[in-house]
């Protein structure tokens, strides 16, 4: 047990200090040692924690518990992702209410160059059905990772129709590890975990109460690049979700239905509403993400990278580590103002170096 890893988990049991207020303190003192160790006045200094969640951090004395939890995370292998960490999920970080940690128990890359989430009603119809594996079974070419919900309907088909083309999928819980919720995908989840992994912010101990869906949903919505919601009514879990993926400057898709079909409603309402880009088939998804692969001139590059400048060398550094990159880590990793790395990324794109892609991602070609 790391002094880290106390301090990482103690931080995430203080009352009032949500992700939105930790992720604000650890970009100000670095680790959760030194917030749990900063002083009221320069804690209070912080935006949007002021002095009545200082003295909340600074009262904090239960670290019995988080020393019971990393006993669990131990005990079952559970990997423990800080938001700090290398292996977090990066996408994440451009979410606002990034999670502080994450629980996760699989060996799929997060960090993979492409995912996408597939989401829908708990009462899907064949139509639903046979959409969603025409989906993923299009998907198979391609090094990518599948998310859902683990829910009953359409998220156990997309689980089961990946594991049955063997692509990795991830199932993002709304409880800790401890259980299955709901408890018939239990032998799912063994395999999933296998072949992709289980994933979560809640600790050990927390069961699947109401509250804690539409905050497992922000996860589904923010790990990827893109949002599929095959079938729902107007109002439920999948449209939330689609709205986080929405607000998260993620891209949309949603499979039209009969107007008559109260599980279409909700998708021909995000089609209506300009929330989704309609989906019919994986080869127009994968057109609009700029996933298919493209024949490059090496030699015009070649000759391209003669006259690049200080700022565009960054940039292209960037860009070569993974194959789509959000331009707020963009503007992150590089160092340099939004002005420059903004007419760097124009230089680029006008030279054909690099591409621009939907929900503020470049690539490199």
């Amino acid at each position: 047990m790391t002094n880290d890893l106390l301090y990482q988990v103690a931080l995430t049991l203080i009352p009032n200090i949500k992700c939105v207020h930790a992720k604000a303190l650890i970009e100000h003192f670095g680790t959760a040692e030194n917030i749990l160790k900063a002083k009221t006045k320069d804690l209070s200094a912080v935006e949007n924690i002021g002095l009545i969640k200082a003295a909340k951090i600074k009262s904090f004395e239960d670290f019995k518990q988080a020393e019971e939890e990393i006993k669990f995370i131990e005990k079952y292998k559970i990997q423990s992702l800080f938001i700090t960490d290398k292996n977090y999920p990066q996408r994440l970080l451009n979410c606002y209410d990034s999670p502080t940690i994450l629980y996760y128990r699989g060996n799929a890359d997060l960090n993979i160059s492409k995912i996408i989430s597939v989401i829908g009603t708990r009462s899907n119809t064949d139509y639903g059905k046979q959409a969603t594996e025409n989906l993923v079974s299009e998907l198979k070419e391609l090094n990518i990772i599948v998310v859902s919900g683990l829910a009953f309907g359409i998220d156990v088909i997309a689980h089961k129709s990946a594991l049955q083309n063997n692509i990795q999928t991830v199932a993002v819980l709304a409880h800790g590890l401890q259980m299955i919720y709901p408890h018939q995908h239990k032998t799912l989840a063994k395999e999933i975990a296998l072949n992709g992994g289980l994933l979560t912010e809640f600790r050990n101990g927390i069961i699947p109460d109401k509250f804690n869906f539409p905050q497992r949903n922000r996860i589904v919505a923010g790990i990827a690049d893109a949002t599929v919601v095959i079938e729902t009514a107007v109002k439920g879990g999948s449209m939330i979700t689609a709205e986080l993926a929405n607000n998260y400057n993620r891209d949309v898709f949603a499979l039209p239905g009969r107007t008559t079909d109260s599980k279409s409603t909700g998708c021909n309402y995000l089609i209506q509403n300009n929330k989704a880009v309609l989906f019919t088939d994986a080869k127009e998804l994968m057109e609009s993400l700029g996933w298919q692969s493209k024949k490059i001139n090496k030699k015009q590059q070649k000759e391209l990278f003669i006259e690049l400048s200080e700022d565009e060398k960054i940039i292209i550094s960037i860009l070569k580590e993974k194959d789509n990159t959000h331009i707020d880590e963009i503007n992150m990793r590089s160092n340099l103002n939004s002005s420059s790395v903004a007419a760097a990324i124009l230089s680029l794109e006008l030279q054909n170096v690099i591409g621009s892609l939907p929900g503020k991602m470049y690539k490199f070609l």
